[in-house]
């Protein structure tokens, strides 16, 4: 080999390594944990709001995922609006696969979900929704989830606003929520 081609392959080896060692340290100081919630004020009674979104069946009527995909498979599992109910889905690239589990209830105030994605990544991550009373005709619901991005992975962090994406389905499904309970 050539001495140019020698000094050549040592410039691109040091290179590769570097950008590797970049890449594993910035994996290190991203975060890995996100969390991010909406609300919303309806005119209805907590009751009311808390007996119509405790239903998985229902958020397929305001969510923004529901709307994605009309011919998405849909497969509900146990007893909707109680602890262990599971909702999954299979649907085209927009919405994916998954399921989403209830895992705690308190009535009149929140619902806890586990969400397990499959496609386009597994991932698990959890997600609530809480009513409260702000008046005797007037219910703040809460939308909110948590989860972690494992390293490396969490890079994505840098270049997606998660908060904001996810945040806008959130908001758009809250009013969608609103303007259906609101309407009668």
């Amino acid at each position: 080999m050539s001495h140019k081609l020698t000094k050549i392959l040592k410039i691109t080896g040091i290179t590769i390594l570097s950008l590797a060692a970049f890449i594993l340290i910035m994996a290190f100081v991203v975060k890995t944990d996100f969390e991010m919630e909406r609300s919303v004020v309806i005119d209805r009674p907590n009751e009311e709001v808390f007996d119509y979104v405790k239903f998985l069946r229902n958020q397929y009527n305001y969510s923004v995922w529901g709307s994605l995909d009309p011919d998405m498979h849909q497969e509900f599992r146990g007893a909707d609006g109680t602890v262990g109910f599971v909702s999954a889905w299979d649907g085209n690239d927009d919405v994916g696969k998954g399921e989403q589990e209830i895992t705690g209830i308190t009535e009149g105030e929140r619902i806890d979900y586990e969400l397990r994605f499959f496609v386009p990544f597994e991932s698990t991550s959890y997600a609530f929704m809480s009513t409260d009373a702000v008046s005797e005709n007037q219910t703040r619901v809460t939308w909110g989830m948590s989860g972690t991005f494992p390293r490396p992975m969490n890079l994505m962090l840098l270049f997606f606003d998660l908060e904001d994406a996810i945040g806008s389905d959130y908001e758009t499904g809250l009013a969608n929520l609103k303007q259906l309970l609101e309407k009668d």
